[in-house]
């Protein structure tokens, strides 16, 4: 193998990062964000794919993608928001009412998203990356780095919410929650509220998510799209130590391991294909693994949440 198809191999394997890795990116800050407050919400992969399919349709139905990408926030939130409420009512379990709003979630996107399976919407644009760099037009280089216009929106957001949670009262409150409902209470902070309210945000963050997923990669609507990626998002956050900038490194690497096959198959080596698309859930798998011993299951973890207990 020589170095110029290694070098467009890893160049590959870059760009495929940011476009795979996108969608996880948003999904795992909406999912930090509300652990954060001491709540798992494992309802995302019905956020994720009803987002998806209220983005693509917004899309599709007024022809312009930013529509689409605010639909899928607001649908993202609204989701979220039941799931905040159900668990806040009394001897109501977080993780059974999760798993009821992702079973309800992906069922209302599959009746609603039936007409949408053939039809085409407005895409997200992509920046031209490699082209800013100095690649040639129409290079491996120039397709590898055309970047989803979310993604630097993702990066920002990681970076606000590290700043907000460690330097602002609100975050301040969040992790005060997340750690102690108790001292919260006594300081005369509603828990609930807060939950709710990072509950619902986290949900309009992972929307995001959705609209990269329907309106840009892979850029259409089918019952298929998520493959799962809301539920590894929960296992990327808890790799990522539940902080916002660790989740990008980790969504890159998720990214990178699920744009691997395409990279090879690329030069030749196609003979491996259901072997690489499962990377990206053997290392779901392995890091589960990993982090399963109570001394790594505790660092970084709020209180309030199951594995601390």
């Amino acid at each position: 193998m020589t170095d110029s198809v290694v070098f467009d191999v890893l160049l590959a394997v870059l760009g495929g990062a940011i476009r795979v890795g996108t969608p996880f990116l948003f999904v795992s800050l909406g999912e930090c964000l509300t652990e954060k407050a001491g709540r798992i919400n494992l309802g995302l992969e019905g956020v994720l794919v009803f987002s998806a399919m209220a983005g693509f349709g917004g899309a599709y139905l007024s022809g312009q993608w930013w529509v689409g990408v605010l639909l899928a926030a607001a649908s993202g939130a609204l989701v979220a928001l039941l799931h905040g409420l159900v668990s806040s009512l009394p001897r109501v379990n977080d993780i059974a009412a999760g798993i009821a709003i992702m079973l309800f979630g992906a069922g209302l996107a599959f009746y609603l998203g039936k007409p949408l399976i053939q039809p085409q919407a407005p895409q997200i644009p992509s920046l031209p990356l490699g082209l800013w760099l100095g690649a040639a037009p129409g290079s491996p280089a120039q397709a590898a780095l055309a970047v989803n216009v979310l993604f630097p929106l993702g990066v920002a957001l990681a970076l606000l919410l590290t700043w907000a949670l460690a330097h602002t009262g609100w975050g301040l409150k969040v992790r005060m929650v997340g750690d102690s409902a108790d001292a919260a209470r006594a300081l005369g902070t509603s828990v609930a509220g807060v939950r709710i309210a990072a509950t619902g945000l986290g949900g309009l963050i992972a929307g995001l998510g959705g609209a990269s997923l329907s309106l840009y990669y892979p850029g259409s609507w089918n019952e298929g799209l998520s493959s799962g990626q809301g539920l590894i998002a929960v296992a990327l956050v808890i790799f990522a130590r539940w902080h916002p900038v660790r989740c990008l490194w980790a969504a890159l690497l998720f990214g990178g391991a699920g744009a691997l096959g395409p990279a090879l198959q690329s030069i030749g080596v196609g003979g491996y294909t259901y072997l690489f698309n499962a990377v990206p859930y053997v290392l779901t798998l392995a890091i589960l693994v990993w982090t399963c011993s109570p001394r790594r299951s505790l660092q970084g973890a709020p209180m309030e949440l199951g594995v601390t207990r």
